[in-house]
């Protein structure tokens, strides 16, 4: 079977992409390195194969018509495909060679990544891990997008459809002010004991909040008005004396001693996340995701008793 050459080029899908992101023929031209005539005619000749505009021009902006809506979506895709072909044959002699990039929630990065890079780096000499700090939705975004090979995210959060491996659970934990009656008894924590208790939790786009949110409404607590914009301030103004909270027990040995702040576990099975890594679906880094996983995986299990791992 003869296969007829396509009318247009990945170069040119490339420029048209450029604009669509710039909004902009000459930000899209700055973006790719050339001048602007060389990119508008090739993004011209783009629409001439298609046989159909992408972009409304004037002087002052660029619009994607309806259509080009649509096949920027599909050129995206194509481009991302393209490279992980590209990116296939480069590291089929060895994946653990050179450069990936890993996202990580801010809810995770300062207590994992300490406890897995230096395995990471014992295992695996030669790779260099480029680390991503963002919130879920944009971690899954630049995922889906290309923009990070892999991310460090909980399970329980709406990631879209990805591979994963898992690293390991983390149970929640109880935190409270030292002398606080929650906290002062004996043995784990039920969560009917929360019923009516203020909580403090994160501010949206955490998460960590979702999954705190959720055992609370199990155990019938009430959310106060106002919410903490990390971590360590969220363990920092519960110490002060505004209500309680949940912290993942990962985070315990850095802001409950910071904070001063009394503990008390969860009986079991304790509410938690499970971490994972994950990746897009086909990747041709798959494999070495696997095995960074199984990496992190062991290292996160040598914190116990600090933590625990559900595999």
């Amino acid at each position: 079977m003869k296969l007829a050459p396509h009318p247009f080029t990945l170069r040119q899908l490339q420029y048209a992409v450029a604009v669509a992101d710039a909004r902009s023929f000459s930000d899209g031209a700055a973006r790719c390195r050339v001048s602007q005539p060389s990119l508008s005619a090739q993004v011209a000749q783009l629409e001439e194969a298609l046989g159909t505009r992408l972009f409304e021009r004037d002087r002052r902006k660029v619009l994607l018509t309806a259509v080009g809506e649509q096949i920027i979506t599909r050129a995206r895709a194509v481009l991302r495909e393209t490279d992980d072909l590209v990116d296939l044959a480069q590291r089929s002699t060895d994946p653990l060679v050179g450069t990936i990039r890993l996202g990580v929630i801010p809810t995770l990065s300062p207590y994992l990544i300490p406890c897995i890079r230096p395995a990471l780096r014992r295992a695996y000499p030669e790779l260099a891990l480029l680390w991503v700090e963002d919130k879920t939705e944009v971690l899954a975004a630049k995922l889906a997008s290309g923009n990070v090979d892999g991310a460090l995210l909980a399970l329980e959060a709406k990631i879209g459809d990805v591979e994963c491996a898992t690293v390991g659970y983390d149970p929640f934990v109880l935190g409270a002010p030292a002398g606080h009656p929650l906290v002062s008894r004996k043995g784990p924590a039920k969560l009917s004991e929360i019923k009516n208790e203020n909580v403090l939790l994160l501010d949206d786009g955490h998460c960590f909040r979702e999954q705190a949110l959720a055992v609370c409404s199990r155990g019938k607590a009430q959310e106060l008005e106002f919410r903490a914009t990390s971590l360590p301030t969220l363990a920092q103004m519960v110490a002060d004396g505004h209500g309680v909270t949940l912290l993942p027990k990962l985070a315990v040995a850095t802001e409950a001693k910071r904070a001063r702040l009394a503990i008390r576990p969860f009986a079991d099975p304790a509410p938690g996340w499970t971490i994972a890594l994950v990746w897009r679906r086909r990747s041709p880094l798959a494999a070495a995701l696997q095995q960074i996983a199984s990496t992190a995986r062991d290292a996160f299990g040598s914190l116990q008793p600090a933590v625990s791992v559900r595999r």
